[in-house]
């Protein structure tokens, strides 16, 4: 019995000292949980915070709430601590382009389109009147009656002397009318001829009762030629043939200079196109370069007798016709060179009458 009375109070005394031992138990398991807390449990470390921070002056309020927001969990912890918490933001903008807008937007510029290739021009002055090619079929008369048009092209005709009624006819057939007329010299015969003073008047040309003009006289010639062009205006010319523009190259009894033929000759080529006919440059070999651009065609004798045919290729080049007659020398010995440079060209008599032969 008294054994078990000293087993009794063993117990009770070693329970006693087990109770002390641990009765602050609840503190430190408090503070260690607190501990515990701030390392993964973010809601009580928020009210500790929270405690605190009322306590501290409204000067700290903004560093405290900084403060609860770096003591969040671990998984927002990042993304807080880095900035302050800002607005909302906007969605992110869509990587999808949106469709193009309507009126409001200017339209896209189309894209430039190549530019169709056209043939070069037929002469650097363009205008509606007739553009004779190369190739053009061709007969030139000027004495005979003329009853039935030949299968061409064109007529070259004197223009004083034809009758109206004539180019009726020919263009009922498809035929164009080149009207003759001398712009550079003096012809007696002429119903005009009186209106030529003369002062203008200079040596014989090698024609009966033909004289070479002073063509410096511009202001007394002007007039004159213009009422000429007006005529195969009138007739229903489609083309015009000044001849004898060539003065200053020949024995004129005056001083013609090279710049005065060019400025008289562009005078009578701008008078025809003004009124809608086609000009072309009669003989004036050498100025072909400076009058290429103003004349439509050529209209040239003999140069396949004077060798001087290469003068003329710039006009075929610019497509433009190249009719030339030859007086003295078979066919034989210059239409196949003809057809080969692409010139129109005939065999006829000196007087010009009905009588030709065609190279093609």
């Amino acid at each position: 019995m008294e054994r078990n009375y000293i087993g009794i109070g063993v117990l009770i005394t070693v329970a006693f000292l087990l109770c002390a031992y641990f009765w602050p138990l609840p503190a430190y398991a408090t503070a260690h949980r607190g501990d515990t807390a701030i390392e993964g449990e973010g809601s009580d470390a928020d009210a500790v915070s929270d405690v605190s921070d009322t306590d501290n002056s409204d000067s700290d309020a903004a560093a405290s709430d900084s403060n609860i927001d770096s003591n969040d969990s671990d998984t927002d912890s990042t993304e807080q601590a880095e900035s302050p918490p800002q607005p909302v933001k906007a969605p992110a903008k869509s990587s999808v382009k949106p469709p193009a807008k309507t009126p409001a937007q200017a339209p896209a510029k189309a894209p430039p389109q190549p530019t169709p290739q056209t043939p070069p021009p037929a002469s650097s002055k363009s205008g509606n009147w007739w553009h004779p090619r190369p190739g053009t079929k061709w007969q030139i008369q000027y004495v005979g009656k003329i009853d039935t048009p030949l299968k061409v092209d064109a007529y070259d005709i004197d223009l004083a002397d034809v009758d109206m009624s004539f180019i009726e006819l020919l263009h009922n057939k498809g035929i164009k009318a080149i009207c003759y007329f001398s712009a550079g010299s003096y012809e007696k015969w002429r119903p005009d001829s009186k209106r030529m003073p003369a002062s203008v008047l200079g040596k014989s040309n090698g024609w009966k009762d033909e004289k070479w003009l002073d063509i410096r006289k511009i202001e007394i010639l002007k007039p004159i030629m213009a009422s000429r062009i007006k005529l195969a205006v009138e007739k229903g010319c489609d083309a015009v043939d000044p001849d004898n523009v060539e003065g200053y190259d020949n024995k004129t009894g005056f001083s013609l200079t090279y710049k005065d033929q060019i400025a008289y000759n562009k005078m009578i080529a701008d008078l025809a196109h003004t009124v809608g006919l086609a000009v072309g440059l009669k003989n004036d070999l050498d100025q072909i370069p400076d009058l290429i651009g103003d004349f439509d065609f050529a209209v040239n004798e003999q140069c396949f007798e004077q060798h001087t045919c290469d003068q003329l290729t710039p006009f075929v080049r610019a497509n433009k016709a190249v009719f030339n007659v030859e007086y003295n020398i078979p066919v034989s010995s210059f239409c196949p060179q003809a057809n080969k440079m692409n010139f129109d060209s005939l065999k006829k008599k000196l007087e010009l009458d009905d009588k030709v032969e065609f190279c093609r």
